[in-house]
């Protein structure tokens, strides 16, 4: 069966995860999360893409990111994926693949998913029960979204900084973190990360499926209607 076309727009946000092959690790010393950043921060300059939350696992990564120009997230995370497998081979005495196929992504509707995706991003750490507060896991971008830590690789999304200035901004922040995100929620974030859907409500999916001439909803079950004879 052939892939569906990845959507990719300008100036709309992703989020993205990248995993390891059959979920093994990537990442096994400080070096490689280190490694992997300095790759991100080139790569993402490089290709204009801006960076606003992340978190390395030992098995997987989570992106939320801006692309500038069309294409930029994909020549972005083609040229990380590469050049790291080339470093992470090297250096631990192995060959073959790394990664388990490409990296899946999904648009997100800005004004009411993007700052949820910054708490499900910089919670993995949490729910995965390596730290009991996201503060305490440094391979995330909480501390720099949360306490104002500095930051070359950061791109602060324009609403994040609508919710307050400086130590406001951060304050306002962290008290996002104090309720959970509920089950639904949580379900619909990794459903259209899986499945490569958007994430938004039913007005912004049908504007871009209109801009990108590509389904980011769920399809019914039987033979698919060509998307150019439903939006025509």
């Amino acid at each position: 069966m052939a892939r569906s076309p990845r959507v990719e727009l300008p100036h709309i946000t992703q989020h993205i995860i990248q995993r390891g092959n059959n979920r093994q690790p990537c990442f096994v010393s400080e070096q490689d999360f280190t490694t992997y950043l300095d790759y991100l921060e080139e790569y993402s300059k490089q290709f204009e893409v801006n960076i606003h939350a992340w978190v390395l696992m030992t098995n997987h990564v989570h992106l939320l990111c801006t692309p500038i120009k069309s294409k930029g997230v994909s020549c972005m995370m083609q040229s990380i994926g590469r050049r790291y497998v080339r470093y992470f081979n090297k250096k631990h005495h192995r060959t073959g693949t790394l990664w388990e196929g490409r990296y899946k992504s999904c648009l997100v509707q800005s004004n009411n998913y993007l700052l949820q995706l910054y708490l499900y991003i910089e919670l993995n750490p949490v729910r995965a029960a390596m730290v009991a507060d996201p503060s305490l896991y440094i391979w995330s971008s909480y501390k720099v979204n949360a306490l104002g830590e500095p930051s070359d690789l950061c791109t602060p999304h324009q609403l994040y900084l609508s919710i307050g200035l400086n130590n406001a901004r951060c304050q306002a922040y962290q008290a996002l973190f104090k309720p959970h995100l509920d089950d639904k929620l949580l379900s619909d974030i990794r459903q259209s990360l899986n499945k490569g859907l958007a994430l938004g409500n039913t007005k912004f999916k049908e504007q871009i499926e209109k801009l990108s001439g590509c389904r980011v909803t769920e399809g019914k079950r039987g033979r698919p209607i060509s998307l150019k004879k439903q939006i025509t």
